[in-house]
């Protein structure tokens, strides 16, 4: 429970109820056919129809001389496409991998701007689960275009990071390469969304709660200067938030390049 949602007020006998692990964990709000939807799940969902909508709304019918929304639609369809995958892996290889990549980063974006909207507050991608799935999906793109590329010795070799005259120090080249590639690249692919997210929000939540329990006699003092940082925060939120769904992109765009290279 937040403090706001309380008369938990500083010299008013109670402590400060600091936002924890607690602030994370939510209860079902309906089910369907046995799933459970809890808020950040229906925020996922609706992350879903809120990118596909926009998307047939502004190409669905698509004019030469483009509307507003076509405007908007093209200008971040082509952001992602010439500024992360054509960079990334250029143009000839990557312009097939164009749907994924824009998908990834609008999805990712608008998850992460519920923690911004009334109501909703909660950034989704706070919750592991969701960038480790986003993660699994490129992990498995990259793995199966590394083996279908080169073949399964070559994918090995990809993966190991072989190359001629290292001689001696293969042995630790070898093992240590083969961990990045497999299992630490995927972890820290999940991690950073997640960590950068989860922090955002706990930072958020522990000043706006501040902001409410010292509302209070001298406290009204304290009080306006944690309401300015989470004015603060919030705009340096919506920075991070852009800032990680392009992150994660560009790492896939990046592991993808690394599958089809031709070296």
């Amino acid at each position: 429970m937040l403090a706001f949602e309380t008369n938990c007020h500083i010299f008013s006998g109670c402590g400060f109820p600091s936002p924890g692990l607690n602030s994370f964990v939510f209860k079902p709000l309906f089910t369907v056919g046995g799933v459970h939807f809890n808020k950040p799940m229906l925020l996922a969902v609706l992350s879903t129809i809120v990118v596909v909508g926009f998307f047939w709304a502004a190409f669905a019918r698509p004019k030469l001389l483009p509307g507003k929304l076509q405007m908007v639609g093209e200008a971040g369809y082509d952001f992602v496409r010439r500024g992360v995958v054509h960079e990334t892996m250029g143009r000839k290889e990557g312009e097939k991998f164009v749907p994924l990549m824009v998908t990834l980063f609008f999805f990712i974006w608008i998850m992460n701007l519920w923690a911004i909207i009334p109501i909703a507050q909660f950034p989704v991608t706070s919750i592991i689960a969701f960038p480790a799935g986003l993660a699994a999906i490129v992990y498995l793109t990259w793995m199966t275009l590394t083996f279908k590329r080169h073949g399964f010795v070559g994918g090995m070799k990809s993966l190991c990071g072989y190359q001629k005259g290292l001689g001696a120090v293969a042995f630790l080249v070898f093992p240590l390469e083969f961990l990045s590639n497999t299992i630490i690249r995927p972890f820290t692919h999940t991690v950073r969304l997640f960590a950068n997210m989860f922090a955002g929000h706990l930072l958020l939540l522990i000043f706006t709660v501040g902001a409410w329990y010292t509302l209070n006699g001298i406290g009204i003092a304290y009080s306006a200067v944690a309401f300015v940082m989470v004015v603060v925060l919030t705009l340096f939120e919506l920075f991070i938030q852009a800032l990680q769904a392009y992150v994660f992109v560009v790492l896939a765009s990046d592991y993808v390049r690394g599958a089809i290279a031709g070296h």
